[in-house]
This record gives C-alpha cells, sequence and structure tokens, in this order.
C-alpha cells in the first residue's frame, strides 16, 4: 500500500512539474516535452515587428488589404496579432506603394502625333496600402495549404467585426458585406470577412526564384530536331516576331493523349510548319531567327542578348536600341483604315506568312541541367 501511495505521489509531482510555470530559468531541455503539445506555437508580441521579409516563405495567403486611410495600420497589425494569437496563424504585414501619378502608353493611336497615344489613370492618387498575409509555405503544393486557406475564408476575428467597432479600413469591406447578404449560397453566408483570401506569392522575393526549372521532356522532345531552335539561342533574351496558335484548348486529357501517342493534332501541325517556313525565309535574308513549338503554339523569334535594356535613374528600363529597332520592324504597320480617317494595324508579311501585330521582347526558354543530368544518369 505504502510503495502504491509513493508512486501516486511521485506521478502528482512529475504532473505538477508540466502544469505548473516553472520559476528556475529556461533552458534548452524545455523544449523537449514542447513538441508534444498539440498545436502550433505561434509568436504574437505585440512589441515585436512582424513586417513581412523573403524568409517568411515563397507562397503565401493575403487575408486581408487596407486602404491608405488614418488607423488603416493599426488595424492590419491588429489583425496580425489576433490571427497569430487566437488562430496560430504567422501573419505578416506588408506595405506597398502605388503611384498612379504619371502618364503612360496607351495602346491607341494619337491622331495629332501619330504615335501612341498618352493616358493617365482614373485613379489619380499617390498612396499606400497594407497587406497581411499568412506565410511559410514552401511550395504552392504543401499539403498545409489549402487548409489554412479555408480556416482563414472561414475566419471571424474581433478586429473585423463590423457591429466591434466604429469603422474599417479594410477594402471593400462594406461592399462584400452588402454581397453576402444578398447572396443566397449558404456557402457565401457562412464565410467571414477574410472570405476573398488566396495563395500568392512572396513580393519580397526576385522573380527569378520563381522562375520554372526548365522544359518537360515532351517539349524538349518537339524541338529536338530543328536546325535553328530557339532552344540553341545563345544569349537570355530574344524578341517574339510571330506566334501560330496549334491549340485552342488545355483539356487535360487531349494533352496527355499527344504526350503517350507523341501526335499532334492538324492545327499543332500547321502552326509549326508556318513557324518553320518563316524562319527558313528571315534565315534566307542574313536574319539570326529562330523557332520554338509547344503543346499551344509556335512562335518566331529575332536576335539574341544578354538583356533588354538597361535601368534608368528614375527606375524605369532604358530599352536596348537594338531590340527596339527590331520591334518596329516587325510590327504591324499603321494605315488608314477603309472609309476612315482612323488609323488600323496592318501586319507585315514575308512570303505570304504574317507576323505578328506587335513584336515583343521574351526569355530565351531553357533546358533544364538537373532533369537533363537525371536522365543521363538513369540510363
Amino acid at each position: 500500500m505504502r510503495s502504491r501511495l509513493n508512486s501516486i505521489f511521485v506521478l502528482t509531482i512529475a504532473i505538477t512539474a508540466l502544469l505548473t510555470p516553472a520559476s528556475l530559468p529556461r533552458t534548452n531541455a524545455e523544449t523537449n516535452w514542447t513538441r508534444f503539445i498539440p498545436f502550433n506555437r505561434v509568436e504574437a508580441d505585440s512589441r515585436k515587428d512582424y513586417t513581412l521579409r523573403q524568409e517568411h516563405g515563397p507562397w503565401l495567403i493575403l487575408a486581408a488589404t487596407f486602404a491608405a486611410k488614418d488607423g488603416a495600420e493599426e488595424q492590419a497589425r491588429e489583425l496580425v496579432l489576433e490571427l497569430r494569437k487566437r488562430y496560430k496563424l504567422e501573419a505578416y504585414i506588408d506595405v506597398r506603394e502605388f503611384d498612379f501619378t504619371e502618364a503612360i502608353q496607351g495602346k491607341t493611336i494619337d491622331r495629332y502625333t501619330g504615335g501612341p497615344a498618352r493616358m493617365k489613370y482614373a485613379n489619380f492618387s499617390h498612396h499606400k496600402s497594407f497587406a497581411v498575409l499568412v506565410g511559410n509555405f514552401e511550395s504552392f503544393d504543401d499539403p498545409e495549404l489549402p487548409a489554412t486557406l479555408k480556416k482563414i475564408k472561414y475566419a471571424r476575428p474581433d478586429c473585423l467585426d463590423l457591429s466591434k467597432r466604429e469603422w474599417s479600413a479594410q477594402r471593400f469591406i462594406g461592399l462584400r458585406e452588402l454581397q453576402r447578404r444578398i447572396n443566397r449560397d449558404p456557402a457565401k453566408h457562412r464565410k467571414g470577412s477574410m472570405g476573398n483570401a488566396f495563395v500568392t506569392r512572396n513580393p519580397h522575393l526576385p522573380e527569378e526564384y520563381f522562375a520554372t526549372t526548365g522544359l518537360d521532356e515532351f517539349v524538349i522532345s518537339l524541338n529536338q530536331n530543328v536546325k535553328y531552335s530557339l532552344l540553341n539561342n545563345p544569349k537570355a533574351y530574344t524578341v517574339k516576331v510571330a506566334s501560330f496558335g496549334g491549340k485552342d484548348t488545355m483539356n487535360v486529357k487531349e494533352i496527355e493523349t499527344i504526350e503517350r501517342t507523341g501526335r499532334v493534332s492538324n492545327k499543332l501541325e500547321i502552326a509549326a510548319d508556318q513557324a518553320h517556313r518563316l524562319t527558313l525565309a528571315l534565315r534566307a535574308k542574313g536574319v539570326e531567327a529562330y523557332e520554338f513549338h509547344d503543346r499551344l503554339e509556335s512562335i518566331v523569334t529575332v536576335g539574341s542578348f544578354d538583356s533588354v535594356g538597361e535601368p534608368r535613374a528614375d527606375g524605369k528600363i532604358e530599352i536596348n536600341p537594338t531590340v527596339h529597332r527590331i520591334m518596329q520592324m516587325y510590327s504591324a504597320n499603321r494605315q488608314p483604315l477603309p472609309g476612315q480617317t482612323s488609323l488600323g494595324l496592318q501586319p507585315r508579311t514575308l512570303h505570304g506568312i504574317a507576323f505578328g501585330v506587335q513584336a515583343i521582347p521574351v526569355i530565351v526558354p531553357r533546358r533544364s541541367i538537373a532533369a537533363d543530368y537525371a536522365r543521363r544518369s538513369a540510363r
């Protein structure tokens, strides 16, 4: 009996040690049992800065945005803390500045100068916006991402509850609340004030981080025996001067059939033939032309460049003069429309094959070195 009481006494002390806050300094040994806690330990300290940075994961969920009003930043930070404390989500705040005061180049023609029309934004303003994002997802296919997104969509944070505060700086919150009330879909009614949350990329990571790791084997096979293949272009950029559509659908089963049988549709064959003939015609004229074929289209490009242009002091790009000349040379001509005073665009042609309306610089596609190495190693 005494031994049994001793055992109970020892067990009671052990349990008490786990449940009672320790008065001794914390040590690394404390982490040995914290991993058994059945919920995530997410820091939520109002004195700390939770500004979004590039190390907070390449993929994020945009939960809410707040307009540039007095108190908007404070409301965004309230949401960050509530998501961390109440929902155990690693939330961050990101500040973006938008300038809509500068004129831009439109796609129409200026009737007085004959050049591209200069236009301005309807919302002529310069302001900041505060976004709240939930992060630390390593990939778009992260298994925890769908469940977290659903959790955010149906969450109802107190700091976003319009019945508990006089006003909210959350963008379009009033409009969304009205739409939710008049919508007859029960699922819309169950969603909370972050019901329009969506997955996005970390804006603090460079574009190169999200670049594809290379072309897949099927696309490589389409371009393998092409003499002037764009895959053999030695530089990083080129100018696309023509595009020939091969498929007008992205049906997964059709794509799988093409990959399995190796047979392409008539549309793809016609597109590839047009791109090939135009490339040969340009080469015959001494032009550095390339062709490229994928599941949806075939394209023709001209030139090879290390860069499209150089950055200027005002943050804009001074386009490479040669690139600009090629764009002008192969873009459509501006001609008067029949019976009208306005100008229209007439695509240029070579040997009866039409170029595109607008020539544009593009990145040269590359094979995946890692994938090539893996294929060679598997042989």
